[in-house]
């Protein structure tokens, strides 16, 4: 494996007297695709959460190639080179599937994506450069035929793909998913498996999933937490044979 893109040790979040996150270390390697597992509540999507700036952790630190996340803003995140998707798919009703997609590369352009789409002085050469752009992602997720489709008339499977490839427009270092197959019919699960595999060869991946046909398909390393605790972790054969982690999901008492 490579050295490692990100590097969390000793991550503590709390809510009031609840411990989301208790002493929480992992890395992810550079050009693998890391998964995150665990029940609900075990504290997948804080630790997304932590990562991106919007939860402030107790303890702990975070590091993405030397840089340090630990009280990073959102609005930071691109210029790091860190995209993510969202569960929720959160795509701008009013704009189009490109133009939903040009977002994302807003980081890459020069006068600014919001100023290309009013129009304004010398931008035209930017909204071309965005489009062209959105378009490649699209065409990456195989999603280029709805280019301008507005997203809600689009089924749910295809907006999480106009999600990616949002994501992708801004040529990230390290691409966050959550959730990436929620809501997605069994059939859909191997062409998204080969899409996140394919992206690992550009990008550092960090998956947190419930399918775990997927999740065993997919990843080269898995963390497995628990009610805040990091319970296990290694490859997904060594993960799936850990009786922990058939306690932590199956909830099996130790008699």
């Amino acid at each position: 494996m490579d050295r490692d893109s990100l590097e969390i040790s000793g991550l503590t979040v709390r809510f009031e007297s609840l411990t989301a996150l208790d002493d929480v270390s992992l890395t992810a390697a550079q050009h693998a695709v890391t998964g995150i597992i665990g029940p609900n509540g075990a504290g997948k999507t804080t630790l997304l959460n932590a990562i991106c700036g919007f939860v402030r952790p107790d303890k702990g630190q975070i590091l993405f190639r030397g840089n340090d996340l630990t009280r990073v803003r959102p609005d930071r995140l691109a210029g790091l080179g860190i995209a993510r998707t969202l569960q929720s798919v959160g795509l701008f009703r009013g704009l189009s599937v490109a133009e939903n997609v040009m977002v994302g590369a807003t980081p890459l352009a020069k006068a600014g994506f919001w100023s290309a789409l009013a129009g304004l002085p010398r931008s035209d050469a930017d909204e071309a450069r965005l489009r062209m752009i959105a378009l490649e992602a699209l065409d990456r997720v195989g999603a280029v035929d709805l280019a301008d489709r507005m997203p809600e008339t689009l089924a749910h499977g295809s907006r999480k793909r106009v999600a990616l490839a949002r994501a992708l427009a801004g040529l990230p270092r390290l691409l966050l998913l959550d959730e990436p197959a929620s809501g997605l019919p069994e059939d859909e699960l191997p062409e998204l498996g080969e899409l996140i595999t394919s992206i690992a060869q550009d990008a550092d991946v960090l998956v947190i999933e419930h399918r775990m046909d997927l999740m065993m398909s997919v990843c080269d390393h898995i963390f497995v937490l628990d009610f805040g605790v990091l319970i296990a972790q290694g490859s997904p054969a060594q993960v799936q044979a850990d009786p922990l982690v058939t306690e932590a999901y199956l909830g099996v008492l130790h008699e």
